[in-house]
């Protein structure tokens, strides 16, 4: 699921960015090299329709970036301290060894 999520979310960062750009601003934009930016979405220009395209691909953005901070938070919830079994970690005490004699030191 995560990973379908985040594929989504590179598509709408790279369509947001390419809506960004083609929208008329003073030095055009990208869209100088498409020849003239007004013939391609009629006498009004692009004005209009990238201005509420971009407003829906980054509402899209916003819920898609939401959306995979949760998953990715509840996939991380637990700590790797949390899953230690701390069972084998501690020996019963019926399972200790009993003490022994030291050994003895070499060559006496």
């Amino acid at each position: 699921m995560t990973s379908s999520l985040f594929i989504l979310q590179f598509v709408l960062a790279v369509v947001l960015a390419v809506f960004i750009l083609l929208q008329k601003s003073s030095s055009i934009g990208l869209g100088a090299y498409s020849g003239s930016n007004d013939s391609l979405f009629g006498a009004k220009g692009p004005g209009n329709f990238l201005t509420k395209a971009t407003f829906i691909v980054a509402t899209l953005f916003v819920l898609n970036t939401l959306t995979l901070g949760y998953f990715y938070n509840q996939e991380n919830l637990n700590s790797a301290v949390d899953n230690i079994q701390t069972d084998t970690l501690i020996p019963q005490s019926a399972d200790l060894p009993l003490p022994s004699s030291a050994p003895a030191a070499p060559g006496k």
